[in-house]
């Protein structure tokens, strides 16, 4: 028997009134949004901005009240349930500290608002501490604190309270890359040490592959892919996905079997997505082509080509390659570099 779901959300739709000045009408934020999140995963809600994908979170959250549709958590339906008793923790990308206490009474206000025990909170705050890297900061105030540390307490303070779901909303967006990159990874290990079932929503891919490990892609409201991560990844469902996802071309029809039969003699027309180190240069290659663009980087020299039956794509030859503009180039194709697409 399959086990239940932690979440499900079964045909979720949210509609606002439109916008524009004297226009009438509705604009559609969540359309027709159903998927399943088992206990214990993250799952990240990937997308553009004004895709939906924060409206969901509180949809989710009970912030917002769907026009249609279920939210359920462990087999209960939540619709009349309101936020504060759901059980849920909300994270948002500037942490929200209380600026007047210590780094300790922001961990543990959740507590002191249940009455914990004094005891019990300042034992609870020290384990929390010491789970976001931060075991000596209790004493500190939110303002000594970097952007990552007070990204850290927030963590901590949202996680207080064992949330039977963590809701995490963009909660990285307001650092620089480096920080955030450093911070995902943390957070994915946390989360995994804390066994918690989260939500994260982000624009970011980096990110969402990062901390989660499900991803759910939205666009205009509706959810265009979902699954494990690795498997939206190795089979995006259409240009739009492969592109939003990260790679840097999409080639179809003739131009996609040219390629495939460079490793695949009975390769046919297909969408297939490629990364940028998909096609490299090599003297013996396959594919004849033309450099039209060349730029070093410190690991490779990232070219843009014309490949002979494909068209223009991206590829990379080694540093200590001379490949001017202009010049002419042989190609081959790294299979593991590229993704066929598997629309519905």
């Amino acid at each position: 028997m399959a086990e239940q779901p932690a979440l499900s959300l079964i045909g979720v739709t949210v509609r606002f009134p439109s916008p524009a000045p004297g226009k009438r009408g509705e604009t559609v934020a969540v359309d027709d949004v159903s998927l399943d999140l088992p206990a214990g995963h993250v799952l990240a809600v990937l997308g553009p901005s004004g895709c939906g994908k924060s409206t969901l979170l509180r949809v989710i959250a009970g912030l917002e009240e769907p026009d249609a549709g279920r939210v359920c958590h462990d087999g209960r339906d939540l619709l009349h349930v309101p936020a504060h008793r759901r059980g849920f923790a909300l994270m948002f990308q500037d942490g929200q500290l209380f600026p007047h206490q210590s780094v300790a009474r922001n961990v543990g206000y959740p507590l002191r608002l249940r009455r914990r025990p004094r005891k019990a909170i300042d034992s609870r705050v020290e384990e929390l501490l010491a789970l976001v890297g931060l075991p000596s900061y209790g004493d500190r105030m939110p303002a000594t604190l970097s952007g990552g540390e007070r990204q850290r307490v927030a963590l901590a303070r949202a996680l207080a309270v064992d949330p039977s779901l963590l809701l995490l909303d963009e909660p990285l967006s307001a650092l620089d890359r480096g920080l955030r990159e450093r911070l995902a990874g943390d957070l994915r290990e946390i989360l995994a040490r804390a066994g918690t079932t989260a939500i994260l929503v982000t624009h970011d891919q980096d990110e969402a592959f990062a901390v989660a490990d499900r991803m759910a892609v939205m666009r205009d409201g509706r959810l265009v892919q979902h699954g494990t991560v690795a498997d939206v990844w190795a089979h995006p469902r259409d240009p739009w996905t492969a592109l939003f996802l990260g790679y840097a071309n999409v080639v179809t029809g003739p131009a996609a079997a040219a390629l495939r039969r460079t490793t695949d003699a009975a390769a046919s027309g297909t969408s297939l997505a490629l990364r940028r180190s998909a096609l490299r240069v090599d003297a013996s290659g396959p594919l004849a082509a033309r450099v039209l663009a060349a730029r070093v980087t410190p690991e490779q020299i990232r070219l843009r080509l014309d490949v002979d039956g494909v068209g223009v794509v991206d590829g990379v030859a080694q540093p200590h390659e001379d490949v001017p503009v202009g010049a002419p180039v042989r190609v081959v194709m790294d299979p593991s570099r590229t993704a066929e697409l598997t629309p519905p």
